[in-house]
C-alpha cells in the first residue's frame, strides 16, 4: 500500500448533508438554551447589588442598583433561619433520594413478577396518575382530608367522640405527611425509567437462569439488579445534583404557608419566593446563586466518587 492512500488520524472530514441535517435538528435546541439558560445567568449580578426598580426597565434598574458585594450573603448566613432552612433542604432531599430509589427499584421487581399483563398496566397507570397532578390539585385534596371545619378527618374523630384537631398547627405531623405525598406523587414516573430499563434486558438470560435452576430472587439479584445498576447511578446522580432544591409546591402550596409550620417545612425554595414576594430581590438572588453553586459542587463530587468506584457508570 502507498503511503499516500494510508489514511491519518489528521485528515479532516469535510461538512457534508449529514452534518447539516444534523445541525439543523440540534439548532432549536441550541437556541432554546442560549435563551433560557445562558442569558438569565446575567441576572447573576442582582445577588452583589441592592437591587431597586427604577422607570428605564430591568436592565437599567440592575445598572442604577447601588453595588453591595457579599453584604446579601453575610445577611442571609448571619440570620438563624438559614440553618434551619438548609436543616429542612438537605434532610428532606436525602430522605427522598433513599426512598426514591430504593422504593421505585422494589416496585418495578414486583411489577416484573406480575404473569398478567393487564394487571400489571393497571397497576402501572394507577402508580403513575398522581405525577400528572398539579400541587394546586394535591393541597386542595389535603385541605379536604385535614381541613378543621369540614375535613373528612376531623369529621371521623368527633363521629368517634374526639375533638377535632388543627392539623395544620401540628408540626410534628408535617414531615411524615411531606414524605409520603412526595414519594405517592413521584413514584410512578421514577418506576416507569425502571420499567423501560427491564423491558430492555435480554430475555434469554432469564431462560438460561431457569435451566440452571435458579430461583426468581436469585435472576433479580444476579441478573436485573446488575443491568439497572447503570440506570441506578444515573438517576442517583442527578437526584443528588437538586439536592439544595426542593419542590416548591410540596412545601409551600401543600401546608398552605401555615405560619405554625415554619421549622418544617420552609425550605430554599420557599425562602427565595418570601424574598421575591417582600421586595428583597437581592437577597433572593444570593440564595439562589448559593443554590446553583451548591448543587453543581455536589454533582461533581458526586459523579467523582462513583467515577472512582466504577468509570463506566460515571455520567461526566
Amino acid at each position: 500500500m502507498s503511503k499516500k492512500n494510508v489514511p491519518t488520524a489528521r485528515t479532516k472530514k469535510r461538512w457534508d448533508r449529514d452534518d447539516t441535517e444534523l445541525s439543523l435538528l440540534a439548532l432549536p435546541t441550541t437556541v432554546w438554551y442560549i435563551l433560557f439558560s445562558f442569558l438569565p445567568m446575567f441576572g447573576i449580578i442582582i445577588a452583589f447589588k441592592e437591587y431597586t426598580v427604577s422607570s428605564g426597565g430591568f436592565i437599567q434598574s440592575i445598572i442604577e442598583s447601588r453595588w453591595c458585594g457579599l453584604d446579601n450573603f453575610k445577611f442571609m448566613f448571619g440570620t438563624g433561619d438559614i440553618w434551619i432552612i438548609l436543616r429542612n433542604t438537605l434532610g428532606y432531599n436525602i430522605l427522598f433520594i433513599i426512598l426514591g430509589i430504593v422504593l421505585p427499584v422494589a416496585a418495578t421487581l414486583m411489577i416484573g413478577l406480575l404473569h398478567g399483563k393487564r394487571l400489571a398496566k393497571a397497576y402501572q397507570t394507577a402508580m403513575f396518575m398522581p405525577y400528572f397532578l398539579s400541587w394546586v390539585v394535591v393541597s386542595a385534596l389535603v385541605w379536604a382530608f385535614l381541613s378543621y371545619d369540614m375535613g373528612l378527618v376531623n369529621q371521623l374523630v368527633v363521629n368517634c367522640g374526639g375533638e377535632p384537631q388543627q392539623w395544620y398547627m401540628k408540626a410534628e405531623l408535617w414531615p411524615f405527611l411531606l414524605t409520603f405525598m412526595n414519594v405517592w406523587k413521584g413514584l410512578g414516573y421514577s418506576m416507569v425509567v425502571y420499567l423501560a430499563t427491564v423491558a430492555g434486558i435480554d430475555r434469554s438470560l432469564y431462560e438460561a437462569a431457569v435451566i440452571d435452576g435458579a430461583s426468581i430472587w436469585k435472576q433479580m439479584k444476579f441478573i436485573t439488579l446488575p443491568l439497572m445498576k447503570s440506570v441506578i447511578i444515573m438517576m442517583f446522580i442527578m437526584a443528588v445534583g437538586r439536592i439544595f432544591y426542593s419542590d416548591f409546591g410540596l412545601f409551600f402550596q401543600v401546608p398552605r404557608d401555615s405560619n405554625s409550620l415554619y421549622e418544617v417545612v420552609t425550605t430554599l425554595d420557599v425562602y427565595v419566593y418570601k424574598m421575591l414576594k417582600a421586595g428583597t430581590t437581592g437577597m433572593a438572588a444570593a440564595a439562589a446563586f448559593v443554590q446553583s453553586v451548591a448543587g453543581c459542587i455536589t454533582i461533581l463530587i458526586a459523579n467523582a466518587i462513583v467515577r472512582k468506584i466504577d468509570p463506566d457508570s460515571a455520567m461526566i
